[in-house]
């Protein structure tokens, strides 16, 4: 008879885990992987060089 109840619980407990998104850190996360792949994370120099060069080619037409 308590079966019921039991997988009551169990099926709670179940679409808790499934449905539980934690707070993520994306500043933190693109450190780590900045740090992964041996790259400054604080500096955005990279994305500005391209961003130039790609100014300096459409300048050249």
């Amino acid at each position: 008879m308590g079966r019921g109840r039991q997988k009551a619980k169990a099926t709670k407990q179940a679409r808790e885990i499934k449905y539980y998104t934690p707070n993520t850190d994306l500043s933190a996360l693109e450190r780590e992987l900045a740090a992964a792949r041996g790259e400054n994370p604080d500096s955005d120099n990279n994305a500005d060089q391209d961003h130039d060069d790609w100014h300096q080619d459409a300048d050249e037409d």
